[in-house]
């Protein structure tokens, strides 16, 4: 989804760092050989992810939704040195690509792959988080939330992505649409809960900052 006209938003893009090979070659694997692949996170998301992790610098990252990978290796980019970057996915069909791509990367030793529901598997990692990232079912970000948020550093980052869902969150809203429903209260936790500094920037799909104070 894009809320900019095409000629800007071409005009944003070709004029922003562009993605390393790996993530080139991980990209067109998935538009092959994996279904929804409008799922990923892209080039320019991407971009934003590195950058955000960059000026961060974090220790330790949490990343609910791993889908092909992509998303988990633009994170690792700000990683520090002997940083850990936990991924969690239900879909232990795209474990093995996944597992292709970190292999491959600069960071293979330092990614931990989760399979399973995520509900379960947040309260398992001891760490606590610089950063976090989360896409994955809208159904759930509440949930997610309410899970790590004791579980962030002071001054951690809480990145969630899709959070204006193709703009239906300023639709009228169908009372049968549950993920609609849930983001509009996701986003408003995000902006009224005082441990928290949010910014929510128009970026693809919608990309919100949170910030723990």
């Amino acid at each position: 989804m894009h809320f900019l006209p095409e000629e800007i938003d071409n005009y944003v893009v070709n004029h922003s760092q562009q993605e390393p090979s790996i993530l080139k070659e991980l990209g067109r694997e998935t538009w092959q050989k994996v279904l929804n692949p409008r799922m990923l996170s892209g080039a320019f998301q991407g971009r934003v992810l590195s950058m955000i992790s960059k000026l961060i610098n974090p220790r330790s990252i949490l990343e609910i939704g791993t889908y092909t990978g992509y998303s988990a290796l633009c994170l690792a980019e700000g990683m520090q040195k002997n940083g850990i970057l936990h991924t969690i996915d239900k879909n232990e069909e795209l474990e093995e690509l996944q597992y292709k791509y970190f292999q491959k990367s600069e960071y293979k030793d330092q990614i931990i792959q989760h399979v399973g529901n995520a509900l379960d598997i947040i309260p398992t990692i001891e760490d606590k988080f610089d950063l976090v990232f989360i896409d994955a079912d809208k159904s759930n970000y509440v949930n997610y939330f309410n899970l790590i948020i004791h579980k962030m550093n002071p001054g951690g980052v809480i990145l969630s992505d899709n959070v204006l869902w193709s703009g239906k969150v300023v639709e009228t809203l169908d009372p049968k649409d549950k993920d609609t429903k849930v983001l509009l209260e996701y986003n408003t936790l995000l902006n009224e809960d005082p441990r928290l500094e949010t910014v929510l920037l128009p970026i693809r799909d919608g990309l919100t900052i949170s910030r723990i104070k």
